[in-house]
Order: structure tokens, then sequence, then C-alpha cells
């Protein structure tokens, strides 16, 4: 069985880490490229850099942050956030990232993901899916899956734009199809559980998780190692986004992998 991952989230604007909570960006900041450096050094399986307002500003990712981060990273890294072109992710990958990880643009032109798996391979395309739970409250929505989330029966929206924009497709649906066309994995990420600690979304996690045969990040409201376990567990993710625990230092990379390794989990050195 394949070790699960551990994964530092950069969440990048201007040219800077930041922290965001339930996507609104807190005053923290950070140097992207030292900050990647710490956690390859911690141990980190991977990481992953997002530059969370590129496709709100509809303005290009910021190349020198990514290549910066290659001289210095040792492991295999993903960059995402206003990619809209073959030629971007050609760039990106050129300037020394592993993989990219495209969002609205997937949702805007699906066909998008077809052509990024024919180009570069299935290994390279991480489709970011963010969501957000939506009620049900008299009988089940025309065209949704229904499943018992926190809240009670829900569907999950994907919203796009940073969290910005509502596209009223369902997530699990979405996740589907972008397997269909070619996605190598899913990121998936829970708006109403982002930044607030409480753990992971784990019924949508486990949805996606049980519904593709793709691989399923986790990410979105980690708070402690155990969240990370339960991600795996119960939400049956295949790696764990985190940042919070991380940058604040309220835990270590060391510290999950160790918690996860009594758990029984199988993890990566």
């Amino acid at each position: 069985m394949l070790g699960k991952r551990i994964i530092p989230c950069l969440d990048m604007t201007g040219g800077k880490v930041r922290k965001g909570v339930r996507f609104d960006l807190m005053e923290w900041e950070a140097d992207p490229p030292s900050l990647a450096a710490r956690y390859s050094e911690e141990g980190a399986d991977e990481l992953t850099f997002l530059d969370i307002t590129a496709s709100s500003d509809a303005r290009a990712i910021l190349i020198d942050v990514v290549k910066r981060t290659a001289e210095n990273v040792f492991i295999p890294f993903c960059v995402g956030g206003g990619i809209r072109k073959i030629s971007d992710i050609r760039e990106i990958l050129l300037a020394g990232a592993d993989k990219v990880s495209i969002n609205t643009a997937a949702v805007k032109d699906p066909d998008f993901i077809n052509e990024a798996s024919r180009v570069f391979g299935a290994q390279c395309i991480v489709c970011a899916i963010d969501v957000k739970r939506r009620p049900v409250n008299n009988g089940n929505p025309d065209d949704k899956i229904v499943i018992d989330a926190k809240d009670g029966m829900c569907w999950y929206e994907v919203v796009i734009e940073g969290g910005r924009t509502p596209t009223g497709l369902d997530a699990i649906q979405w996740g589907m199809e972008a397997e269909s066309r070619g996605a190598g994995e899913i990121l998936l990420t829970s708006m109403d559980e982002d930044g607030v600690k409480q753990g992971y979304d784990l019924a949508i996690t486990r949805e996606f998780s049980e519904r593709l045969s793709i691989p399923v990040i986790a990410s979105g409201g980690c708070g402690n190692p155990e969240h990370i376990v339960d991600a795996f567990n119960i939400g049956r993710a295949d790696a764990a986004l985190a940042a919070s625990i991380f940058h604040f230092n309220e835990y270590s990379i060391a510290d999950v992998k160790q918690a996860c390794k009594d758990a029984g989990i199988p993890i990566r050195p």
C-alpha cells in the first residue's frame, strides 16, 4: 500500500504566503521559498503553492517564486492559481514545478483538462475543487447528489475564483467528470471549514474518495494531527493538506507523521 502524504500548503498573494479563514486573508505573511525550504527539510512529502488571488485578479502566477523555490526544494511541489492556458502550464513546469493545479479555468472550459492531460500526462494535472455545503430543506434538488453531512442532508456546490463565484455545479459530479477527462488527482477544499481548524469535512472527502479511482487530497480545516488521522481513516483521503498548524509552529510534520504511525496508517518515512 502506498504511504499517505502530508502536504503543507502555501497560499500566496502579492508574492507572499498568507493565511486565510474561509478564504478571507489574515495579516500574517511569509516568504514562499524560505517557508518551502523549511518544510522540505522537516520531512514534508510534497508542497502545494496556490496563488489564491491570481484568478480573481485575472493575472498570471508569479513565476519567479516558482523558480526560487525549485532552486532550494527537492521534493515534489504543485503550483496553482491563474492557470488558463497550456502555455501557462508549460511555463510553470519549466520553472521547476512537478505538477499544476487547475480550478477556475477547468470549470469554465472542461476541455482544458483533456488537453492538459494529453500534453503533459495525468500525473501533472491536479484538479482543484473548492466546495461549499448547501443544505437541503424541501426535498432533493434536481440533478444534485445529496449526502448526510455535518449540517444534515446537503449537496455541495463548486465555487471558483477564490471562493467568490458560485457555479451551480454539483461538486461530486464535477469531480467524476474531471477524472474522466484526465485529471490525475483531486485537491478537495471545503470553504466552510477552511482555516477554522475544527477538522476536515469528512463526509464530502469520503464521498469523493469512494466514488473516484484517482487520489483525493483533503484540504480545509486541519487543526491538529488527529484531524489528519481522521482524514485518512474516515475520509479515506490519499493525502492531507494543512497550513496553519505548520505555519504557526503548533505542530511539526514529525508530530503529524508520528500520530499517523501510532494510528496504524501507512506513512512515508
